[in-house]
């Protein structure tokens, strides 16, 4: 298995991995504006490779790029398909390279990938392997999806149970990154993992908190954050599209994947500590910064009161 860590790897791994096809591309694209991957798939199809590329229908503000996507893979010659309108939103990232998955939390686009912390995982392992593929092949031919048990994650037939279920396993430990926790249930289900002595802390937000609810929580300083990641104990963890929030739960397509690689899981662990640290070294610049600006303020403000002591002619115009 191995690990995207974002911005800094950048484009690289999915073309390289795009550059590796020899029999078969599949591709979920929710945003793309990278062409270096265009180009890629182009040259699969030139090799040889069967390569299919499933579109999503819609997204906020996007529509128009999306067609015109579309078209500048038609005129290559790749094969593209339009998601259905059954879900509010098709939002799941991941691409199929032969008998290899790779799952992404970033969109194929320059602002996930070279500006936002993001995440992604590839992985061999069979099941997972052939439940994307299945989710796919329904996605393509839109076709219900009956899934079956892998470590895949699928909103909305299978996440909440997973991911509920992966979060009530801890014992030690829980570092998140979340956009924005909004899910009442598991809300609530952290909350019960930290009141059992989990440690719990959340780089993003958690709605419904209250000052004494012992959950940490801290925005991402340093850039954009676009990861949705859990690490349990240090040993296990979940890369994915989806929030903890209810339409990426139970109403969107969203797809992640469970981990139990403990030199990933390290890994996302020791980026994460991180980026905890860092929010906080520049969260204590800010307020020195702000303390500064207010100091100078004061001074200003007392050198003008001095100067209308002096001069009486300034006080009365004043």
């Amino acid at each position: 298995m191995n690990l995207i860590i974002q911005p800094d790897a950048g484009v690289v791994p999915v073309v390289q991995a795009i550059n590796k096809a020899k029999q078969r591309v599949d591709i979920a694209i929710f945003r793309s504006d990278r062409k270096e991957i265009g180009k890629a798939l182009a040259a699969a199809v030139q090799r040889g490779a069967h390569v299919r590329v499933l579109v999503a229908h819609t997204n906020r503000g996007g529509e128009a790029r999306l067609r015109k996507l579309e078209q500048r893979m038609l005129e290559v010659g790749l094969t593209v398909t339009r998601t259905g309108d059954d879900f509010i939103r098709y939002h799941g990232k991941y691409l199929l390279v032969d008998q290899t998955l790779h799952v992404y939390a970033f969109n194929f686009t320059t602002a996930d990938m070279a500006k936002s912390r993001s995440f992604g995982v590839s992985t061999r392992d069979a099941a997972a392997v052939r439940e994307a593929s299945a989710l796919f092949e329904a996605d393509c031919t839109r076709q219900p999806f009956a899934p079956k048990r892998s470590p895949l994650v699928v909103s909305p037939e299978t996440s909440r149970e997973q991911l509920m279920t992966f979060i009530k396993g801890a014992r030690k430990e829980l570092l998140i990154y979340d956009v924005n926790i909004q899910d009442p249930a598991c809300t609530k289900l952290l909350k019960q993992r930290a009141a059992a002595g989990v440690q719990v802390r959340v780089i993003g937000k958690v709605k419904q908190l209250k000052g004494s609810d012992p959950i940490d929580v801290r925005p991402l300083r340093t850039m954009r954050l676009h990861a949705r990641v859990i690490v349990r104990d240090g040993s296990r963890a979940f890369v994915g599209s989806m929030s903890l929030r209810r339409p990426e739960l139970d109403q969107r397509r969203e797809v992640g994947l469970l981990i139990s690689n403990a030199s990933v899981a390290r890994k996302l662990r020791e980026v994460f500590e991180q980026d905890w640290l860092d929010s906080a070294a520049r969260k204590d610049e800010a307020a020195v910064e702000t303390s500064r600006k207010d100091e100078t303020a004061k001074e200003k403000g007392n050198g003008k009161e001095k100067e209308r002591e002096k001069d009486p002619v300034a006080v009365k115009s004043a």
